[in-house]
């Protein structure tokens, strides 16, 4: 636990362009503890580890499950838990500054997942991490381990699956606010001889990951949602959802990023 006053001379010295690196060193704290300074520079009060859903004594479901189920989506998409010299983790999820109900949104899922209750927001160079401590995060999203997700197995827990199978929507949502997007596409066609622009919308879902990305085509065929692959370079990395029907199913229950 640094003080403030060790908190407001780093924060000056990277007023002073000094890099994150070099007022590491100077400081020896760590630059993630600079970073998180920038958003707040009181420290949090000490409290007691709060319980946790799953590894309590009874076993349990976290308790918002809807909250939870958009969590993991944006989990799998665009976050990361990482350790920290506490004995704790941190989980970050980046969200882009041109979609600022995303960020909010995000706060409230973590918080709502958060054993603790509290989400704190880093910001950077064109995106805000939404960040949460917990000792619990690797309870919470077992998926977590070394190295990047795209090189190893994601597979839901039997209890995540089930709150899935509960919140499809809000899992697809939290991949869609993540990784994807809602694009408008267009073509061109002969309408009496005359060559017309036409103009349609469509969802797009990217990552590298076969095992997320079947996650997400396993439970958009759950919700009757018809997708096809989109191949780039070879790469069948882009889940693409534009059937009529599908898209009007998906503008009801995701809808474009704000």
């Amino acid at each position: 636990m640094y003080d403030v006053g060790t908190r407001r001379r780093a924060l000056a010295l990277v007023a002073q362009g000094r890099s994150l690196n070099s007022v590491s060193k100077e400081t020896g704290a760590s630059r993630s503890a600079i970073r998180s300074w920038r958003s707040r520079l009181e420290p949090l009060p000490r409290m007691r580890n709060p319980p946790c859903a799953r590894c309590g004594p009874t076993t349990m479901a976290p308790p918002d499950t809807a909250a939870y189920s958009y969590l993991l989506g944006l989990y799998l998409g665009d976050g990361c838990i990482s350790p920290d010299r506490r004995a704790g983790y941190f989980l970050r999820i980046a969200c882009a500054d041109a979609w600022p109900g995303l960020i909010e949104a995000c706060a409230a899922a973590v918080e709502a997942a958060n054993p603790s209750g509290r989400s704190s927001r880093v910001q950077e160079a064109g995106y805000v991490s939404v960040v949460g401590y917990s000792r619990h995060w690797p309870c919470l999203f077992p998926q977590h381990g070394p190295g990047k997700k795209h090189e190893r197995p994601i597979v839901l827990e039997p209890w995540q699956q089930e709150i899935v199978d509960a919140h499809p929507w809000e899992f697809v949502r939290g991949l869609v606010h993540s990784d994807g997007c809602r694009i408008t596409n267009w073509t061109t066609r002969l309408v009496g001889g005359e060559r017309k622009r036409y103009e349609y919308p469509r969802y797009f879902f990217t990552n590298v990951s076969d095992d997320i990305r079947r996650l997400y085509t396993d439970t958009l065929d759950a919700l009757g949602v018809r997708w096809t692959h989109c191949t780039r370079g070879g790469n069948p990395y882009n889940i693409s959802v534009a059937q009529k029907a599908s898209v009007a199913l998906m503008d009801a229950h995701v809808g474009p990023k704000y």
